[in-house]
């Protein structure tokens, strides 16, 4: 009874997804090939070459609005700030403490897959120190405190807006997209 329920069972899946001409039923998808054919132009992505900017300039700072999670104030140096041909928006943070230590990087943010990636460190004077395990990472949503989720939801990455450079630093310097 078994037997035969089973080859009914194979019988009525053969008629309904007919196996093509000569096709091992126990290859693997070509996952790569199916990815590939929804990419914008049939084109891999290709990330250019980041160059490391000029030190930030206390004028060049702008304070970021940081939800209350955490007591660490975020700047983001207006020099630094880039959008790439490569659809990465690239930008100096500083991450300073309450009792005023700072934290100098240089990094990216990929908008359309919601990663980041940290080029390099900054040096007290004011030499960049290259990531050497630089890698894309996605940006983590829930993260409590994360200045990146908030730079990702509220500054950089918001749907409908262009991420030229006037309108990423209308965003930054007027408080970018915050409704609590």
């Amino acid at each position: 009874m078994r037997r035969s329920l089973a080859l009914a069972f194979v019988a009525t899946i053969s008629l309904i997804a007919p196996a093509a001409p000569h096709a091992n039923p126990l290859a693997q998808p070509d996952w790569g090939k199916f990815e590939v054919d929804f990419e914008e132009n049939g084109k891999a992505w290709k990330e250019i070459q980041a160059q490391m900017p000029a030190p930030p300039k206390p004028e060049n700072l702008i304070d970021i609005k940081l939800d209350s999670s955490t007591r660490n104030k975020l700047f983001i140096d207006a020099a630094s700030l880039s959008s790439g041909e490569d659809g990465v928006v690239r930008y100096t943070a500083i991450i300073r403490t309450p009792s005023g230590a700072e934290n100098v990087t240089f990094e990216g943010m990929r908008c359309e897959t919601g990663e980041r990636k940290l080029y390099a460190f900054g040096r007290a004077s004011g030499d960049w120190s290259r990531n050497r395990f630089a890698k894309w990472e996605l940006i983590q949503a829930r993260l409590a405190g994360g200045y990146h989720r908030e730079l990702f939801f509220h500054y950089l990455c918001l749907v409908g807006e262009n991420r030229d450079l006037p309108t990423l630093l209308r965003l930054l310097k007027s408080g970018g997209n915050y409704q609590r």
